[in-house]
């Protein structure tokens, strides 16, 4: 007689959802459900790399690929309502999801925080179709507008923003190459409102971080608030700073589903899920990754941690053993400024420079392979080295 089989179901096509639902698909007594708004899994360490001519698919991974061969059932699907007491997800669909065990872990969205103009004016790099729109709008400005006379403005100097600022001198001169373009002049500013910038790393650490930007030609600029953006440019202390082309990697909010769905969450003042010492937000539900208030919260390392962790929990259970508390370990931040120079941080262990570099890619091969499988993480992780371009004209020098 058949048995029917523990229902897990993952909301969330993220780091957090796809390694936890991988983790908990290699158990036979379960049936692993993920259900994800996206078709395609954005690799948020390498957006900022795609939108300066890297390969589009090092950032953005189908999850029909992804999970192929694994046994779990993928949903395109926008989870928008809970009802714990009748253990059911219901998604725009209108189509009702059951769960014996729930895992949410959808993932946070842009926060202008309320600046004018910003939604409308700025471009934001946080997904691959955002990626791609950047890319096309630089080579509009530079090579379709002819315009030689170029500002760059990145609002935000935490990881994203270094990363992006870092890279876009790299990108443009590149571009500028490529199309023969002879004396172009254009400046990068780096502004953020902290006083200074990876306000969340040690200070030791953002010197040097600081000191590499200032190297490669980045304008950084801190305690600096931006209040608002028009077609022209940006409104900061009164002024107005020229530009058509501003990114915004500052802000981020949890996702609106828990604001919707309140009444099911006790929520911390940053909006994020408060969670007990097993990711547990209530009966048989749990909260991970950015949806969680937990003290490295934000991370896609951390989203991964607590993935394991939380498979792990779920399995004890079942079998009806000990459930050790989650103490979830403390990020390494791994930052690219630039090709070729990377700033880490492993406990009091600081590396900079080119050894970085290669830590980096490191740590990059093993982000996928937590995702996927080896071999095809393998293949992912190689394409880094590519440069990707829609543009003809780049295609046919990139292949000389």
């Amino acid at each position: 007689m058949a048995t029917t089989k523990h229902s897990v179901l993952v909301v969330g096509g993220g780091f957090g959802g796809v390694r936890a639902a991988r983790r908990l698909a290699k158990q036979t007594n379960l049936q692993v459900t993920l259900i994800s708004d996206k078709d395609s899994f954005a690799y948020y360490p390498q957006l900022y790399h795609a939108a300066t001519g890297g390969s589009r698919s090092e950032a953005s991974l189908p999850l029909a690929n992804l999970l192929h061969g694994t046994g779990i059932h993928i949903v395109h699907d926008k989870a928008v309502a809970l009802d714990p007491a009748g253990k059911t997800i219901t998604g725009s669909s209108g189509q009702r999801y059951h769960y014996d065990d729930l895992i949410l872990a959808l993932g946070s969205v842009t926060n202008y925080f309320g600046i004018k103009g910003l939604k409308e004016f700025a471009y934001d790099i946080k997904t691959i179709e955002g990626a791609e729109k950047f890319k096309q709008h630089l080579h509009h400005e530079l090579v379709e507008l002819h315009k030689t006379e170029l500002h760059y403005v990145v609002i935000g100097a935490g990881p994203t923003g270094v990363e992006l600022s870092a890279a876009l001198g790299q990108y443009m001169r590149r571009l500028v190459r490529l199309h023969g373009i002879t004396r172009p002049h254009y400046n990068i500013d780096l502004i953020e409102a902290a006083p200074r910038i990876l306000p969340h790393s040690s200070e030791s650490y953002a010197n040097h971080v600081l000191r590499r930007l200032k190297k490669i030609g980045v304008n950084v600029m801190v305690g600096t608030a931006v209040e608002a953006e028009t077609a022209e440019g940006l409104q900061i202390g009164g002024k107005l700073l020229k530009s058509h082309t501003v990114v915004w990697t500052s802000g981020v909010s949890n996702n609106p589903f828990f604001s919707n769905n309140s009444q099911s969450f006790k929520l911390a003042k940053n909006g994020r899920v408060v969670v007990n010492d097993h990711m547990e937000a209530g009966q048989d539900i749990y909260v991970i990754g950015d949806n969680a208030a937990s003290k490295y919260g934000g991370l896609a390392e951390t989203a991964v941690n607590d993935a394991d962790y939380v498979a792990k929990d779920i399995k004890r259970r079942l079998a009806g053993r000990r459930r050790p508390a989650y103490r979830q370990p403390a990020p390494s931040p791994v930052i690219p400024v630039g090709s070729g120079w990377a700033a880490v941080q492993i406990g009091p262990l600081a590396i900079y420079g080119y050894l970085g570099w290669l830590i980096r890619r490191s740590a990059d091969l093993v982000a996928y392979r937590s995702v996927e499988a080896a071999a095809n993480a393998f293949k992912v992780w190689l394409k880094e080295t590519l440069h990707e371009d829609d543009c003809p004209i780049c295609q046919a020098n990139l292949a000389k």
